[in-house]
């Protein structure tokens, strides 16, 4: 695993020699039905970059090989986390929470990969869509989060916060520990991505998939 992530390391440099700006980090395998789906049974972390970006309702760009989509939700960072943090300080940092999809896309052909070959990849991060914000007055109450996943306007899983590592800020709290390790650390603005809270669905040309978190906060994209 320490290859893998300095094999992450290099690439995220190549993404920033061209142009790239780094704006935060997903997780990966904090749930139960990711790991079940993917056969994985550790959590990994990964980059985001504002190439990443898609816009809310927006389509996926064609550079994706086989995405697949699953319902997240994201926290926006208003402080710095260092590894000192403790779980009540990491919470206090929290700015503010969205309706997220995360579009995975992965080099390794049929998604078949160890955790070593998926967290050199970036936790196969392609793409992020951030919906609304989450009507959250304490980001404990994010385990509490309901969301529906629609594909083509058919239900096709369901899942709350605590599905993440049976809450959000648990995979946040590792993810400040792993960075610690090479010297980083969370910043203030940086958006992190919790973990799937489904299984991923496959998203094809001409689909449309959305989430919709708390009954009324919907997200979505389309290919």
């Amino acid at each position: 695993m320490a290859d893998a992530y300095r094999v992450q390391a290099m690439l995220v440099q190549r993404r920033s020699d061209r142009g790239e700006r780094p704006i935060g980090w997903k997780l990966g395998y904090t749930s139960v039905a990711m790991r079940q789906q993917m056969g994985i049974g550790e959590p990994n972390f990964g980059p985001l970059t504002d190439a990443m970006l898609v816009a809310d309702g927006g389509v996926v760009p064609a550079t994706a090989i086989p995405p697949r989509v699953e319902p997240e939700i994201a926290i926006r960072l208003g402080a710095d986390v260092d590894a000192s943090a403790s779980a009540a300080a990491i919470a206090a940092s929290v700015d503010s929470a969205f309706a997220c999809l995360e579009v995975v896309d992965s080099v390794w052909s049929g998604y078949r990969f160890r955790i070593e070959h998926n967290t050199a990849d970036g936790s196969s991060a392609a793409h992020l869509v951030l919906g609304g914000r989450l009507d959250i007055s304490d980001p404990a109450d994010l385990a509490g989060v309901t969301v529906r996943l629609r594909r083509n306007g058919d239900d096709v899983a369901s899942a709350s916060g605590a599905a993440a590592s049976g809450d959000p800020l648990v995979g946040v709290s590792w993810l400040v520990q792993q960075l610690a390790v090479s010297g980083r650390r969370l910043r203030a603005g940086e958006i992190v991505l919790t973990g799937g809270l489904t299984a991923a669905v496959p998203l094809e040309v001409g689909d449309q998939v959305e989430a919709v978190f708390d009954g009324s906060v919907v997200v979505s994209c389309r290919r």
